[in-house]
């Protein structure tokens, strides 16, 4: 009786964990996140904006402040929250003790009710405008962290700081990619703190911007995630269908060639404008449609680079809004989802949450062949790891 009661324990262990992870039949998939700006004179209020990401399921979020309206609002949700120290603060983050403040006041009192997960230090630092910028990021960066770690606010939250592709020196092919020369020094700095703490590098990646710059040599369908012949790296061999793919895996091995691996790159900013001044190649309803929503359908199949395949790419959409009081051209105005009054400036099938499961959106959002290879692979692995139990079980027999 000891034996079959063991034996009972040992496969309900292994159902649990099977069906508790993300590689199980019923394996939920992963959230994407929006970024949430708001350099506008026009948005709905917080509460607001939490409901219509509740109403999506959307769970992940990045907003460009510590807002406190914003913090408040969206205590006891489960959205993700990742928060950002404004670049006019960095220099007095040099000082230890101004950062212990800055997490004292900004971060620890909406713990644990709000969730943040992230702090980002500053934006864009090395091309801002003020590249001087940069030479505060590692104090800033370790500051904020050991600021964290002495108020024990440190397990759940990771520091870290979003790149523009301009850090890069070189970026095609990817296995070209490498930082440039002059802040080499700087980001290996950063690179050994992101290693040290387990915090992923952040890149700002924005294919439009290739596009709309050659959009004579640069094919169309490859910077949309459309059908197309894609290109191979002619160091690795590896194919790429799209250009954010390769982008993030020049980043990945550029960090590699200073001496790094393990680390993670994310993309902090990835969208494309609905509308844009004549010059502005590609700025469309339907462009922007259409790479947002092949991005989504990329996001729910959980895909990762043709570098780093197993490791699911988290990205973040730029963004929620349309924002009117964004300076400079009018595709700076134009990146956002939905309009300032909630209503969708082009559906890419969000709206499909409203009424589903993150499981079912999936669905909704990928083509009839993904369905049948998921469904197929789904199946697989559910066979599959019921031969594991049998085989496990039948061994263990032998043991007991």
């Amino acid at each position: 009786m000891a034996t079959f009661i063991r034996r009972i324990a040992i496969s309900y262990i292994l159902v649990t964990l099977f069906f508790s992870s993300d590689i199980g039949f019923f394996g939920r998939v992963a959230s994407f996140g929006i970024n949430y700006g708001q350099v506008a004179n026009n948005l709905p209020p917080p509460d607001k904006v939490l409901e219509l990401f509740s109403n999506l399921k959307v769970t992940k979020t990045r907003i460009y402040d510590t807002n406190p309206q914003i913090l408040t609002a969206f205590a006891k949700s489960n959205v993700e929250v990742i928060v950002t120290v404004e670049n006019n603060m960095l220099s007095q983050l040099n000082d230890p003790q101004q950062a212990l403040q800055w997490v004292s006041g900004h971060i620890k009192p909406y713990l644990p009710d709000t969730k943040i997960t992230g702090i980002q230090v500053g934006n864009e630092l090395y091309t801002n405008g003020d590249k001087t910028l940069i030479q505060y990021l590692v104090p800033a960066v370790v500051n904020i962290h050991n600021a964290l770690v002495q108020l024990g606010l440190d397990s759940n939250i990771h520091v870290s700081t979003p790149s523009s592709l301009e850090v890069l020196q070189e970026s095609y092919p990817p296995s070209a990619g490498s930082f440039k020369s002059e802040i080499s020094g700087i980001m290996s700095q950063f690179l050994n703190f992101l290693a040290t703490t387990k915090a992923p590098f952040w890149i700002n990646a924005y294919p439009y911007f290739a596009y709309k710059d050659d959009p004579n040599r640069i094919p169309l369908d490859y910077v949309l995630f459309n059908p197309n012949e894609g290109m191979v790296d002619p160091y690795t061999n590896l194919h790429y269908d799209n250009m954010l793919y390769a982008q993030v895996d020049a980043v990945s091995f550029a960090i590699a060639k200073l001496g790094f691996s393990g680390i993670e790159v994310r993309v902090s900013e990835t969208g494309w404008p609905s509308q844009g001044d004549p010059n502005e190649i590609g700025a469309s309803v339907q462009n922007a449609q259409t790479y947002n929503r092949n991005l989504l359908r990329r996001q729910m199949a959980n895909e990762g680079t043709p570098f780093s395949p197993r490791m699911r790419l988290e990205a973040y959409i730029f963004a929620l809004f349309n924002e009117d009081m964004k300076s400079g051209a009018t595709s700076e105005r134009n990146y956002g989802l939905f309009q300032p009054d909630e209503t969708m400036a082009y559906n890419v099938g969000l709206a499909a949450f409203a009424d589903s499961s993150t499981s079912s959106t999936s669905i909704s959002l990928t083509s009839s062949a993904t369905k049948i290879k998921a469904a197929s692979n789904g199946f697989q692995s559910l066979f599959f790891f019921w031969m594991f139990v049998c085989l496990l079980t039948s061994a263990l027999c032998g043991f007991v």
